[in-house]
C-alpha cells in the first residue's frame, strides 16, 4: 500500500514540475521588409554624401544632421500594408550640439517630422536636456508625442510622461525599438543601453487611427529651420522593419542581424567593433503569455496528491 502510494505522489510531483517550462512564452515568427547590417553598402539614397555615408572600416552608417540644410538620407521599405511592425536600430552618439536633433523615422516620402504618415525616434539637445523623444504623425496629420523628461507638455501635441526624466549620453550604444500594435492601436518605445542591456526608457502613445502608407526609412533635417553650423553626428547599425509573420507555417522567421559592440571615441576609427548576437526582441510590447494546458495540469497533480494524503490516512488506520 505504501509503495502504491509513493509511486503516485512521485507521479504528482512529476506532472507538477512538467507544466512550469509549458508557460514560457514562444517568439512570434516575423518578416523582415528591411534589415542591414551595415557589412557592405547599404547604398542609401543621401542629398549630403559628404556628411550621410556608410564607413567601409566601420562597417556603419556615419551621419551628420545640421538644421535648416534640408539634408537627408534613406533608404525605401516596400511592402508594408496597415499591419503591426517593430522598427529596431543601434545608435551611437558622438555629438549633439545644443539645438541640434537627430532623427530617424519610418514615413511616407515627405520625410518632414510635421506631415503624416511618420514614426519618429528624435534625441534632441535643447532647454531640458539631452532627452529621448518618440513622435507619431498619423496618415490623418494628427501628432502626438512624448518625451523622457518628466512631466513636460509643453510641445505641441505632448502627452505628459509621468516617470523619472532619463537623458542619454554621448559615446554611448544605444538599441531602439520602436513597436506599433496594430490590433491596440499603441506605439510603444523602448531605448536599451547595449553595454550593460539596461533599459533606460520606454513608453508608448495611442495612434487613435490606424497607421498606413510609410515607405521609406529616413535621418535628417527637413522641416527643422534651427540655427546652422550645430551637428548631431554619429553612427548607425543594425538597422530592421519587421512585420508579423503570414507566410505557412514552414515559413522559417528571419535571422537577426549580429550587432556591433559598442564603442567609445571622439575621433573617428578605422576598426569594426567586435561583432555580438543581439539580443531578440518581440514584436508587441512584452505580456505575460500562459497557455491553460498547464494549470490544467498542475490542478490535476494537485488532486492526485490530495488523492493520496487520503489514502495514505486511510492506511495507517
Amino acid at each position: 500500500m505504501h509503495l502504491r502510494i509513493l509511486t503516485l505522489v512521485m507521479l504528482a510531483s512529476l506532472i507538477a514540475l512538467a507544466c512550469v517550462p509549458a508557460e514560457a512564452a514562444t517568439d512570434t515568427p516575423v518578416t523582415a521588409l528591411y534589415q542591414n547590417s551595415f557589412s557592405s553598402n547599404p547604398k542609401w539614397v543621401t542629398n549630403n554624401p559628404s556628411s550621410d555615408y556608410w564607413d567601409p572600416g566601420l562597417q556603419m552608417y556615419h551621419f551628420s544632421i545640421e538644421p535648416s540644410t534640408g539634408g537627408y538620407a534613406y533608404v525605401p521599405v516596400p511592402g508594408y500594408e496597415k499591419q503591426s511592425f517593430t522598427m529596431e536600430y543601434d545608435l551611437i552618439l558622438n555629438r549633439v550640439d545644443e539645438g541640434a536633433t537627430f532623427r530617424l523615422g519610418f514615413s511616407g516620402e515627405d520625410m518632414d517630422p510635421e506631415i503624416g504618415p511618420n514614426v519618429l525616434t528624435m534625441f534632441t539637445n535643447a532647454k531640458n536636456g539631452q532627452i529621448v523623444w518618440l513622435r507619431l504623425v498619423t496618415p490623418g496629420n494628427k501628432m502626438m508625442q512624448v518625451n523622457s523628461k518628466s512631466g513636460d507638455t509643453q510641445s505641441s501635441g505632448s502627452i505628459a510622461y509621468n516617470g523619472p526624466t532619463v537623458k542619454y549620453e554621448v559615446n554611448k550604444t544605444y538599441r531602439v525599438m520602436v513597436d506599433y500594435n496594430k490590433e491596440q492601436r499603441i506605439l510603444t518605445t523602448k531605448v536599451t543601453e547595449k553595454t550593460s542591456g539596461q533599459q533606460i526608457w520606454s513608453y508608448y502613445l495611442n495612434t487613435v487611427e490606424d497607421l498606413s502608407g510609410m515607405n521609406r526609412i529616413y535621418i535628417g533635417s527637413i522641416g527643422d529651420y534651427g540655427m546652422m553650423n550645430r551637428y548631431a553626428q554619429g553612427y548607425l547599425d543594425n538597422v530592421r522593419i519587421t512585420v508579423p509573420d503570414t507566410a505557412p507555417a514552414t515559413t522559417q522567421p528571419v535571422t537577426v542581424v549580429t550587432s556591433a559592440a559598442p564603442v567609445t571615441y571622439t575621433t573617428r576609427p578605422t576598426a569594426k567593433p567586435t561583432t555580438v548576437p543581439p539580443t531578440p526582441l518581440p514584436s508587441t510590447p512584452a505580456e505575460a503569455q500562459e497557455s491553460p494546458l498547464p494549470g490544467m495540469t498542475a490542478v490535476l497533480a494537485l488532486g492526485i496528491a490530495g488523492l493520496c494524503s487520503v489514502l495514505f490516512l486511510k492506511g495507517r488506520r
